[in-house]
């Protein structure tokens, strides 16, 4: 073996792993679309939708104006989460026959925003079943229906999509598809739809469930200072026995934009030391593997070595076969693929700026809130 062989063959390894586990993660099966038209007669009664909305008025009318078209009687509680900007007025100018807009308090201690906003919202549903619903999230027609199909169908008491996310920009191609793969990768969804006890995912974005769940497991004071809200929900309701879902879908887009590479990446560096549960023995497991999984391949293909540079090119062959669903879903050219070792790199780069912001006591940030450390607390 020569003396370069080593940065190329964990990397084989690596990718001929991730592509013959059992539940194939990397695969894309577990998918929700609507019918696609609008259906006037669907009888949604039994639905409230509760949007959170913190400064959101550059979108929070394409959201309600999306949920027009999913039925009949649908109500609509919008909590106004201290927002400084215009939400409550385009909110009010969209004119929703059942819509009730809620102002909420100022965040008390120990509680993230969004559970806050949820926790206050919670009061005024009647329903028997609550769609969580982000406000830059645009439903196609049927989405609704067809979620509450899946519950019913399915016996589930949690149904949850991971909405379209904005694939428009350099940046947004580059690391948003890759974004899904590693959130899959994480919370495979076949485990987690299967049950497993060590896997409990959902997408906060888009979320329907039982209100009598919600209820039994506590709601959602018992993870108020969970700054990776959604599969704490999952794993709450996992916890106390009940079934849960979740797919990727078309139907559910995000209108949230990052043109930039600072947006994303402090979207990632916001909870990405917190997925690591803190730990920096995780940290140190994860930057061996995102480094030998995307920094050693291409290292390799620089060597003098023939072997070397063949290995380099199989493993990241291998790596993008398993990219290639991902990028094929959602409309991406292939040769986007190519560019998933920087990708790695750079998610692998936003993990060392939360763990860092996180020593350094900064914490995490969102909608001009700080959140210190790992109980989530408001500084």
């Amino acid at each position: 073996m020569t003396n370069t062989l080593w940065l190329v063959i964990p990397g084989v390894i690596l990718w001929s792993v991730v592509l013959v586990l059992p539940w194939q993660p990397w695969r894309i099966r577990e998918t929700l679309e609507a019918a696609g038209t609008e259906d006037e007669t669907a009888d949604l009664s039994d639905v409230t939708v509760l949007i959170p909305a913190r400064n959101e008025a550059g979108v929070i009318a394409e959201t309600l104006l999306s949920l027009v078209d999913q039925g009949q009687n649908l109500r609509i509680v919008l909590v106004n989460d201290q927002s400084t900007d215009t939400t409550v007025t385009e909110a009010s100018r969209v004119n929703l026959k059942n819509l009730r807009i809620i102002d909420g308090r100022p965040l008390e201690p120990g509680w993230s925003g969004k559970l806050w906003a949820l926790h206050q919202g919670l009061s005024f549903v009647e329903t028997k079943t609550i769609l969580l619903l982000d406000a830059d999230i645009r439903l196609q027609p049927g989405t609704i229906p067809a979620l509450q199909a899946r519950m019913e169908e399915h016996e589930l008491h949690l149904v949850s999509l991971l909405a379209f996310l904005r694939m428009d920009s350099f940046w947004e191609k580059l690391l948003m598809p890759a974004f899904v793969y590693f959130f899959k990768l994480l919370y495979p969804f076949h485990l987690s739809n299967a049950g497993s006890s060590a896997v409990a995912a959902a997408a906060g974005g888009c979320v329907l469930l039982r209100s009598s769940s919600l209820v039994q497991t506590g709601g959602f004071e018992t993870i108020k200072d969970e700054l990776i809200d959604d599969c704490a929900l999952a794993r709450q309701f996992r916890n106390a026995g009940l079934s849960t879902w979740i797919g990727l879908s078309h139907s559910a887009h995000s209108r949230r934009s990052y043109d930039g590479l600072s947006g994303i990446w402090n979207m990632v560096a916001r909870t990405a030391f917190t997925q690591l549960r803190y730990s920096f023995a995780l940290l140190l497991l994860c930057s061996i593997l995102l480094t030998a999984g995307f920094v050693l391949p291409p290292a390799g293909l620089f060597s003098a070595d023939p072997a070397t540079r063949l290995l380099g090119i199989s493993a990241i062959f291998l790596m993008a076969a398993s990219y290639l669903p991902t990028l094929r879903y959602y409309g991406i050219h292939l040769l986007w693929s190519l560019a998933f070792p920087l990708g790695g790199l750079l998610y692998l780069l936003m993990t060392w700026t939360s763990a860092w912001r996180y020593c350094s006591g900064a914490g995490a940030v969102w909608k001009q809130r700080s959140y210190a450390g790992a109980s989530g607390g408001v500084k």
